[in-house]
């Protein structure tokens, strides 16, 4: 179980990191081709989407690796799948609900991934 814990947080750890850092120092025009989305939504708020995908990226790995608060990665995994449901609700808003596959994907990882913290 714990390998499994590893292996999956440490992918979601990785794609999080890559976005979140995107959507802190990219500007609009530079994420508009990869997330069309950001048009809808004021960039301050984008930014602090970024911030929680690299915060609950770091929950994900440093509680468990150091050893101090444990459980803090079930709670940054947590994060993680709001930020999903989040994600879903705005594509169905925008009438892309054919796009919702990958955020639910990464939903579906994150709830494993805060089952697997507790296990």
């Amino acid at each position: 179980m714990q390998l499994s814990y590893w292996i999956v947080a440490a992918l979601l750890a990785a794609l999080y990191l890559y976005a979140g850092g995107k959507k802190i120092v990219q500007s609009r025009e530079r994420l508009r081709p990869m997330m069309g989305w950001v048009d809808d939504l004021p960039m301050p708020l984008v930014r602090v989407i970024g911030v929680l995908e690299v915060l609950g990226a770091a929950g994900l790995i440093l509680p468990p690796l150091t050893a101090i608060a444990p459980r803090l990665a079930v709670a940054a995994a947590i994060g993680l799948v709001l930020v999903q449901v989040g994600g879903i609700a705005v594509h169905l808003r925008r009438g892309e609900a054919r796009l919702i596959g990958f955020n639910v994907v990464l939903l579906v990882a994150a709830a494993a991934v805060a089952w697997l913290g507790t296990a």
